[in-house]
């Protein structure tokens, strides 16, 4: 129970990746709000799991595209919890676009949504997080290292998140405020199995360990970045890929 009585949110915590963050950092002890947008049932269904073990859960919505309604995201977790020690910025994006098909709208929404609502959620948390010593987790991905066709405006957002946490994590180090990346690699989500091209075994083939992630994996992650045994980790992007960006793209 590394993270016992802490306190934190999880933004993008209905389905997927950010789920299973939250219901992670509860088995270790924590309370957790979850933020959703679009998928309620997920992120209710999540903090009913949550109470079931005997900690605080609860699910909020908000569209983080606005910053009024980050900051009044983190203004109602903090008085539900009655403080703040973690705060994981999950929530993100993702699109395909060519390059020259690209909208301003669709580039303002993708900035909004994955880049700029970190840096004010993390911002209006600050006040609690100076006075708990918390923590701050950014979920970027193996975008942020490597590319494909299609992905212009998500790898923008995503290797500024890798930027934007390294500055940070400087500038709140005096006050022992950590600040790390996480960069999933293929996490198997269910949105995978929407694509008519898609298999585990065939997606695993391409990836040196021999299989896709899983959310949990990316969920042990950040619980370990949230406690105590990683108090002198600050500033790091930590990938978690299965050795996908490790290996040349020549090898075969």
């Amino acid at each position: 129970m590394d993270l016992l009585n802490r306190k934190a949110i999880v933004t993008g915590a209905g389905v997927g990746i950010g789920r299973e963050v939250a219901l992670e950092l509860a088995r270790q002890g924590a309370d957790v709000i979850l933020h959703y947008n679009s998928s309620a049932a997920g992120a209710q269904s999540a903090a009913e799991e949550i109470a079931q073990m005997g900690r605080k859960g609860a699910a909020l919505a908000a569209d983080l595209a606005s910053v009024a309604e980050c900051e009044a995201l983190v203004d109602r977790a903090v008085s539900l919890l009655g403080g703040l020690d973690i705060l994981v910025n999950n929530a993100g994006r993702t699109d395909t676009t060519p390059f020259e098909q690209v909208t301003p709208e669709l580039y303002d929404r993708l900035m909004a949504v994955n880049l700029r609502a970190q840096y004010f959620m993390a911002q209006r948390a600050l006040p609690w997080l100076t006075a708990s010593q918390g923590t701050i987790i950014n979920l970027t991905s193996v975008h942020a290292l490597a590319s494909m066709p299609h992905h212009t405006v998500y790898e923008a957002t995503k290797g500024a998140i890798a930027a934007w946490t390294r500055g940070l994590a400087i500038e709140l180090a005096p006050r022992h405020i950590r600040v790390n990346a996480v960069a999933p690699g293929a996490i198997e989500v269910p949105r995978f199995f929407e694509r008519d091209d898609y298999s585990s075994e065939g997606m695993g083939a391409r990836i040196p360990w021999g299989e896709v992630g899983s959310p949990q994996d990316i969920a042990q992650m950040c619980a370990f970045l949230a406690s105590d045994r990683s108090r002198y980790i600050t500033g790091a992007t930590m990938v978690v890929d299965g050795g996908l960006t490790a290996r040349l793209s020549l090898f075969t």
